[in-house]
């Protein structure tokens, strides 16, 4: 052939033969023979010493594997230095083209498994994996947490323990840290370390993170996340739900279970039909129909805390916990009980305007990454593969 071609990731290079064969596609190469420096005395010098062939894998063509037979030029100086060539196309001593490195190591991450991305390229998992913790060596070993932190715990299942604790920024919404465990002197030891800047901490209603939290921290602003005690409500309404439906009849008890969202919807957005199923029910016993206006009371109260100030917020909220302990109502007084325990961070919820919303979101990502590989032994791979997903989740896997 004999002639150059700009084919990405091969610009200047010569390609002297191409023969297709059964399962890939061979490409004979070489560069333009030009001046070279010497390594060991700076002169220029273009004198050939001899020649070495290289094997290259390189990336696919029209779904077939490529192999680059690569012919390297090795020069020689009259101080007798021998030197090879510079090639732009592959490291020295590699048996990989850059570009197959490179798209190697995004599709080790946005792969489901490293099995997968090494059947893609026509590799072993190993390799896959050598290329992966290179990546994984760029990540920061320490980090300095931002102002706002968001933390919550996930099922990870991985050798360093069953659930571990994601640290993510409050206003970007990225996640920074993943710890080994959820374990309070962990917290508490990483906050020490790293937290110096941290004022404002986003959590679920978790005792065990409050009290590491506020030992590690000097003066934090705690926020608890809105769902986690909403959930309390809805919680006391089920409660009451399952206590009075086993007096029903059974058809009853069995739609009233199918129905049960229809006490948690709030009333104004009911459809017709829900809200003839809402008022069968309430209908049917006082005490669920005090519990559905409860409920109700504490929804109201919920949508008009966010035009309010905070001062307002908090008479609104005492005049709640009065209201439901005239109704001496066991299930939402366990409930404000939790709520008069974490009041204060209830409140800064609305001070604030943080929450843990985007962090279930991460977790979420992570436990698709976790099912579509049937689990990571590693926790250092979990966690690596969390973070660069992040990373690369604007980078296409089509490199070349």
């Amino acid at each position: 052939m004999n002639f150059t071609m700009n084919i990405p990731g091969l610009k200047e290079v010569i390609i002297n033969e191409m023969t297709e064969q059964k399962n890939r596609i061979v490409l004979h190469v070489s560069m333009p023979q030009k001046e070279h420096t010497c390594p060991d005395c700076g002169q220029l010098t273009d004198k050939v010493h001899d020649y070495r062939i290289q094997k290259i894998k390189h990336l696919k063509w029209f779904e077939r594997l490529t192999v680059l037979f690569y012919k390297r030029r090795r020069y020689r100086c009259s101080c007798g230095k021998r030197f090879s060539e510079d090639s732009p196309f592959v490291e020295r001593y590699q048996r990989f083209s850059k570009e197959w490195n490179q798209v190697v190591r995004i599709r080790s991450v946005k792969a489901k498994t490293f099995k997968e991305a090494a059947d893609v390229l026509g590799t072993s998992s190993s390799t896959v994996i050598r290329r992966f913790k290179q990546l994984v060596h760029q990540l920061p070993e320490k980090v300095r947490l931002p102002k706002a932190i968001a933390i919550d715990e996930f099922k990870a299942d991985t050798d360093a323990g069953t659930y571990q604790l994601i640290i993510a920024n409050a206003d970007t919404h990225e996640p920074i840290d993943i710890l080994p465990n959820r374990r309070k002197e962990t917290i508490k030891h990483y906050l020490q370390e790293n937290g110096a800047d941290v004022e404002i901490v986003v959590m679920d209603m978790n005792p065990s993170f409050k009290a590491a939290v506020k030992k590690a921290l000097n003066r934090p602003v705690i926020v608890a996340d809105r769902f986690h005690y909403c959930r309390y409500i809805h919680w006391a309404v089920d409660e009451v739900r399952r206590k009075v439906q086993n007096e029903w009849n059974s058809y009853d008890r069995k739609k009233a279970k199918r129905m049960r969202y229809v006490l948690h919807k709030d009333e104004h957005k009911l459809t017709e039909k829900e809200r003839w199923y809402l008022n069968r029910y309430i209908n049917m016993s006082t005490e669920l129909k005090e519990a559905h206006e409860l409920k109700e009371l504490y929804k109201k109260w919920q949508r008009e805390s966010k035009k309010e100030s905070v001062s307002e917020v908090k008479v609104k909220l005492y005049d709640f916990y009065r209201k439901v302990e005239e109704t001496k109502n066991p299930a939402f007084l366990k409930a404000i009980k939790t709520f008069k325990n974490w009041q204060k961070e209830i409140l800064n919820s609305y001070a604030f305007g943080y929450s843990n919303g985007f962090l279930e979101g991460i977790k979420n990502t992570s436990k698709v990454l976790k099912r579509n590989a049937y689990g990571f032994r590693k926790f250092e791979h979990y966690k690596a593969k969390i973070l660069l997903n992040h990373v690369y989740k604007n980078v296409g896997i089509h490199l070349g």
